[in-house]
């Protein structure tokens, strides 16, 4: 009976962990035979889990959605994840996950063995955030779930989208991956009707309801480094403020100073480099200049050139006492 009961848990966590199973993999999985993965099936169904079950060379078995939300069985290291996740999202730019996070790290953390707790509780009493140089733009989390779900049933989806300047198109995409870049949330999708890749922000996208027909996912792009990719298409693009920067530096040099979420540096040659670079307030961008330890020429935009001539002006005078316009020409 013991031992019964233990395979049924481990059948409801495999289950779990991915959509479609055969009955083959579980079997193999489970080191029972086929016939005894169809009666634990049984009888998970008899416990109310809606286990659903396809015929043919391509069936299987998947787990469907209840009217109750069915006891999610983690092993160590998942359920450390999760609640280092739910912390994290509490602090999170998703609107309106703040309190739902809060809740449930409460139900999570009341159940958990000591040991996981310690682990736990190591993260959070040794960790200091820092707070954003600028707000992250807030994301339904529903939107999110659909695009989510987009991606998972290679499903087409048609959406409002809103560009930096403001600009509302429709577009028809096949979704296939979601990126947090920065403090940003994107959707790498295949553009139908511009027949190319493309890279959205979340917080510009409205879905529209139903999703279309199902579509055969494509070879991603960027050699599968969806990160390079993303970083590569917004660092500049997806900002009100945008800049290309001669650095006078070599290129591995301020590649290891610049962070991903920063922007791009590409090599002029050994000396030389350009930095790509956006943000959504010149302050931040003469802050990330700061910090490369270069010397580097700004020409765009104009903005940012006046606020480093201010910086210019105030970090002489903070030195000598007398501004740079003040000073007597030679």
């Amino acid at each position: 009976m013991w031992e019964t009961s233990a395979r049924l848990l481990k059948l409801l966590s495999l289950l779990q962990a991915r959509r479609d199973w055969s009955g083959a993999d579980l079997a193999d999985r489970l080191a029972v035979s086929e016939r005894t993965v169809r009666r634990d099936v049984e009888r998970l169904r008899d416990l109310g889990y809606p286990v659903h079950a396809s015929r043919g060379t391509d069936g299987g078995y998947r787990l469907g959605a209840g009217a109750a939300m069915p006891p999610l069985l983690l092993d160590d290291d998942e359920a450390v994840a999760v609640v280092v996740g739910l912390r994290t999202a509490a602090r999170g730019p998703v609107a309106g996950i703040e309190e739902a996070s809060v809740r449930a790290l409460a139900k999570l953390e009341q159940v958990l063995p000591a040991r996981l707790r310690r682990r736990v509780s190591a993260v959070a009493d040794y960790t200091v955030p820092i707070p954003p140089d600028t707000p992250a733009p807030a994301i339904d989390p529903a939107t999110l779930t659909t695009l989510a779900a987009a991606c998972r049933d290679h499903e087409r989806l048609r959406f409002d989208y809103r560009s930096h300047d403001g600009t509302a198109t429709i577009r028809t995409v096949e979704p296939h991956r979601l990126v947090t870049w920065g403090r940003r949330w994107y959707l790498v999708a295949w553009d139908v009707e511009r027949d190319d890749w493309r890279t959205f922000r979340v917080d510009r996208v409205e879905p529209r309801i139903p999703t279309g027909p199902r579509f055969t996912p494509r070879e991603l792009p960027g050699d599968g480094d969806l990160a390079g990719y993303v970083a590569r298409g917004v660092s500049g693009a997806g900002f009100r403020f945008r800049a290309r920067v001669t650095v006078h530096a070599p290129a591995d040099v301020i590649a290891a100073r610049v962070n991903p979420a920063v922007g791009v540096v590409e090599a002029v040659d050994e000396r030389t480099c350009v930095l790509s670079c956006g943000a959504d307030s010149v302050d931040t961008l003469a802050v990330y200049l700061g910090l490369l330890d270069a010397d580097f020429d700004v020409t765009g935009p104009p903005e940012l050139v006046a606020r480093l001539d201010l910086l210019a002006t105030r970090y002489h005078r903070a030195h000598t006492g007398v501004p740079l316009r003040d000073q007597p020409r030679t």
